[in-house]
This record gives structure tokens, C-alpha cells and sequence, in this order.
């Protein structure tokens, strides 16, 4: 697969909805994580991250304007040993509480589907970084419906050893703006990274669209040591 610009990626599409990228960076020394919600009601538009334990979750930035909790409050980013989970909803606990009891990443997610928010049946995108003895790998899954078909839920994992340097996976759950809104398709695209956190942070912070954008977080995580530093840009502070 051809490798791709993200900043350029993200700019050719109207509406990629969450996002999540992982990777190794330029150096080969972090692990780099990134995960990003946009909205287009003002329900989901109404939220910031905030980091709870290692991990983070969203928040109603106005909460007497929360309408619906369900499929916006939620827990994206946990740590699990020397697993750090990344996902666009709750199933981040499915994983946490699957690794727990004994379950491999793509076990946990057995007992999940695509959300349940018809017609548009928005995919389940989760991944999974582990870091042990100086060596990362991790791993991404999209749960989807079959073409717009509640019924019938296709499940994907794509597994990634040796990672390359500056070398990323992207996954999201939208191809565009629509109604309803079209489900990804295809395998986790191949995108170039580069530069530090700050510098990865505000690149693709600026590469998202400005009127539906709403929070994004960053993550590198040094690959021999297990240490990480982590950013959190709000549209709304």
C-alpha cells in the first residue's frame, strides 16, 4: 500500500467523523497514538476530553446542554499493563475488561457490533498498541454493518509488527458527509508522520475541518522506557 500524507487526507474529506492513527515515529523512538471526535449536532459538538487515570474520556463541556449521554460520554483511551486501548466508544471497556480476563483484543470485541444509531450504523473503530521488552506492535478493528444492513455486523482486524519509521495506520468511521452517513471502507490507510508531539499534535489539529472539529488527543509513548507524554486540544476550553 502506498503511503499517503495525513494533513493532506484529512483536508479531502468533508466529514471523516473519529479518527484514530497509530503508529511509530520519524526516530523510531515513540509510539504515537492519536484519536479525534468531530460533531455536527450540537449534542456532539458539546464535549471536551479530559484525562482520567493514564487514560481520558469526554465530557459535556455545557452540561446543562447534554441531551443524550449515550454514544457521546464514553472512556476512548485506557491502559491495560503495557497495552494502551483506543477506541470511538465504550467498547474500550469491553477490551479492558476482556484483557483482564485472559482475552486477546480481537476475542473482546466479539461480544460488540457497529453502534446503534440507524440508518446510520456508525463502525466501531478500535485499536490496540503493546509495548513489551523494547519491541511495539498493536493493532486496529472496525466493526460495520454490511452495506447499511443492521442485521448482519462484518468484523476486521488488521495486526501490524515491526512498525516502520513515520510510518501510520488511519481508521475512521465516515468516507463523507451524508445522510446517512457513509461507513469506511477498506483497510486502515498507510500515512507518513513526522516531527514531535507538539508539532504532530497542532498539524493535525489544523487538518480537521474547522466548523466540525471538536477535540482531539495525542499520545507518544517511549518505546524502551514505557514513559509518555500526552496532548489534548479543545475546540471549546
Amino acid at each position: 500500500m502506498k503511503e499517503i500524507d495525513l494533513k493532506a487526507e484529512l483536508a479531502s474529506i468533508s466529514y471523516p467523523g473519529r479518527g484514530i492513527v497509530i503508529g511509530q515515529s520519524d526516530d523510531g523512538t515513540f509510539a504515537v497514538a492519536a484519536y479525534f471526535i468531530m460533531g455536527r449536532s450540537e449534542n456532539s459538538r458539546n464535549r471536551i476530553f479530559i484525562e482520567e487515570g493514564e487514560g481520558i474520556r469526554t465530557k459535556a463541556f455545557d452540561p446543562s446542554k447534554l441531551t443524550d449521554p449515550h454514544l457521546v460520554i464514553y472512556s476512548p483511551v485506557r491502559v491495560f499493563k503495557n497495552n494502551t486501548i483506543v477506541t470511538n466508544g465504550d467498547q474500550t471497556d469491553t477490551i479492558f475488561d476482556g484483557l483482564q480476563a485472559g482475552k486477546s483484543f480481537e476475542e473482546a470485541l466479539q461480544s460488540r457490533e457497529f453502534e446503534d444509531d440507524a440508518p446510520n450504523f456508525t463502525p466501531r473503530i478500535s485499536g490496540i498498541m503493546h509495548i513489551e521488552k523494547n519491541t511495539f506492535d498493536y493493532a486496529l478493528s472496525i466493526l460495520k454493518s454490511d452495506d447499511g444492513d443492521g442485521s448482519r455486523c462484518n468484523r476486521f482486524t488488521y495486526s501490524y509488527e515491526k512498525p516502520q519509521n513515520g510510518i501510520a495506520h488511519f481508521i475512521h468511521t465516515y468516507t463523507g458527509d451524508g445522510n446517512p452517513l457513509p461507513s469506511y471502507e477498506g483497510e486502515p490507510k498507510k500515512v507518513k508522520i513526522s516531527g514531535n508531539i507538539d508539532d504532530f499534535s497542532i498539524s493535525l489539529w489544523e487538518s480537521l475541518h474547522s466548523e466540525n472539529k471538536v477535540s482531539l488527543f495525542v499520545r507518544y509513548i517511549d518505546i524502551k522506557t514505557g514513559k509518555y507524554e500526552s496532548r489534548i486540544i479543545n475546540k471549546r476550553q
